[in-house]
């Protein structure tokens, strides 16, 4: 009886020693990342990695959109030196009035008007007197106003996200790289104060080696709904799965992690949980059933980059619960917390001794107190900030972040410096939406997300912000 079971046993070990290795052999040969299209460069196109373009004293703006963005960004830029408004333009005539009394009132002249077209902002990116045209409209019709504007001679910045589709996304980048024209994205949560602090601390070794960020849109917006004209949001959330607002999360991951600069993400892997609260919300407020609604609860993203890190991110904008975009960053030897508490837990050697007090204390079992963090983040305040806190903190938008975000693209653009983020940037950070749509769509299958540079991702080694030179 001995001999049998043992026989049987061995018997059990090697068929499952044999189906693990039939098993390991599918693995390798069936389980590929999806991969979408990559097309050649173009002939005579070249990338536009560190692209700069000639100094300009004064930059000359047109803005398109002045429904909910626009108008808190044409009043940041009458506060920017070296800014001029030139022309404004929406579909609808007493939103261009309301901007030209932003002017009226900051003393500047009043721009050039257009509206009253669905084509109107095409004249306004056919004037010869526009360095730059500033997007703030629905994310629908962005890529072809970026695309045309850049066709036109126009550098471009663009209300995230950018772009919603693959072919968008190629098209937008193959425009930029034959054009040889700037095309920003303006994520705003780069600039916060809490993450280019961390951002300075990463950067001068802090933290150690950076292995995986975090971030997240997690804003639920039954308040916001009715704000978007013609219902354009909510009708994208119910007919598109997947992360469809990811930038604002992506951005300071992607930066402290420099991402095509010196690494660049692999692929990824997307899961989420059936939609309940949007189309509840729905059937009360409006009497209407949503039984195919797509977008789901609450969306998680895990990305692998090049170097073996990785990047979390979520996305849920149904959901009762408090505001958050997550922003962690974990390092050989710290952590930074920003939601819903800032914090730092660093190892004792971290920093040097006298940096900060109780040196000897510091345990990254705990987050440092109160009087380590004032001390850590006054050390380490991002050289953006030393100059702009005071002033971004008076005109505002979101806290000053948003004002930053400008002046820089106007500094950069000033200098020819190149902008502190690129069409590569704006690709990697809005293929989100697709390529998380095309994972659920296949059971959470992994996909590979394209190398929007072509084979530069590692011309530059490691992401900073460009300066003048003293």
């Amino acid at each position: 009886m001995k001999q049998l079971i043992y026989l049987f046993t061995i018997t059990a070990v090697l068929f499952a020693s044999c189906n693990t290795d039939s098993q390991k052999g599918k693995t390798a040969e069936t389980f590929q990342p999806i991969e979408t299209n990559v097309s050649a460069r173009p002939a005579g196109q070249k990338h536009v990695v560190g692209l700069t373009s000639p100094k300009m004293d004064t930059v000359r703006v047109g803005f398109i959109g002045l429904g909910m963005r626009g108008p808190s960004a044409v009043q940041r830029f009458t506060h920017i030196p070296g800014a001029k408004i030139v022309a404004l333009c929406d579909l609808h005539p007493d939103r261009v009035e309301k901007s030209q009394q932003i002017l009226d009132k900051a003393g500047v002249p009043r721009a050039a008007a257009y509206s009253g077209s669905e084509d109107a902002w095409k004249e306004l990116c056919q004037r010869d007197d526009i360095d730059l045209v500033y997007i703030a409209t629905d994310w629908k019709r962005h890529a072809q106003m970026m695309i045309y504007a850049m066709e036109q001679g126009k550098h471009v910045a663009c209300e995230v996200p950018a772009a919603m589709t693959m072919e968008e996304i190629w098209d937008v980048v193959n425009t930029a790289e034959r054009t040889q024209k700037h095309c920003m994205q303006l994520e705003n949560c780069v600039y916060d104060f809490f993450e280019l602090t961390t951002l300075n601390m990463a950067q001068q070794g802090v933290l150690g080696d950076i292995l995986y960020a975090e971030g997240a849109y997690i804003h639920q917006l039954e308040d916001f709904w009715d704000s978007y004209e013609n219902d354009w949001r909510m009708e994208y959330n119910k007919t598109h799965r997947g992360d469809i607002y990811a930038t604002h999360g992506m951005g300071p991951a992607c930066q402290v992690l420099d991402i095509h600069r010196g690494d660049k993400m692999n692929y990824l892997v997307a899961m989420d949980s059936k939609p309940v609260s949007i189309p509840a919300y729905l059937k009360e407020k409006r009497g209407e059933e949503a039984p195919d609604f797509k977008n789901g609860q609450h969306t998680m993203t895990m990305i692998r980059t090049e170097n073996g890190k990785t990047i979390h991110i979520q996305h849920d904008v149904a959901s009762p619960r408090p505001y958050s975009r997550m922003y962690q960053v974990q390092g050989t030897n710290g952590f930074a917390n920003k939601y819903p508490n800032e914090g730092y837990a660093l190892k004792a050697d971290a920093v040097e001794a006298g940096t900060v007090p109780n040196h000897e204390n510091l345990s990254a079992h705990s987050y440092v107190s109160d009087e380590v963090k004032k001390v850590l983040m006054d050390k380490y305040k991002h050289p953006i900030h030393i100059e702009l806190e005071e002033t971004a903190k008076k005109v505002g938008g979101h806290g000053g972040m948003d004002f930053i975000m400008d002046y820089r693209l106007v500094y950069c653009l000033q200098n020819g410096l190149p902008l502190d983020m690129d069409v590569y940037d704006l690709a990697e950070w809005c293929s989100l939406a697709p390529l998380t749509a095309l994972s659920l769509e296949n059971n959470s299958a992994p996909v590979a997300v394209p190398d929007f540079t072509r084979g530069h991702w590692n011309d530059v080694k490691g992401f900073r912000h460009a300066f003048v030179k003293n």
